[in-house]
């Protein structure tokens, strides 16, 4: 079976903590100072968006985007999740 896209599972990712913190998509789109538009974009994974709207979001979210040196050589990552730290705060 294919992996699903680093793309789809930002989009799940970010729509799961969305729901968890009980907040609509408007809500959302509001306290993070984007349009409706660009939030259901990027929970559909749109494989084009802003990365600063796609940052905001996630710190909103409380949710940040980590990265790490990779060694081409080494095994890909298993998902998003790998990149993505958890609430802010609980490292």
């Amino acid at each position: 079976p294919t992996e699903p896209s680093w793309g789809v599972e930002l989009a799940t990712v970010v729509r799961r903590r969305r729901k968890s913190l009980r907040l609509t998509q408007l809500e959302l789109a509001e306290l993070a100072g984007c349009g409706p538009d660009f939030l259901y974009d990027l929970e559909r994974a749109k494989p084009t968006l802003r990365l600063d709207k796609v940052l905001e979001v996630l710190r909103v979210l409380g949710l940040r985007l980590r990265f790490d040196e990779a060694n081409p050589l080494a095994r890909p990552r298993e998902s998003v999740e790998d990149f993505l730290a958890g609430p802010v705060g609980q490292h």
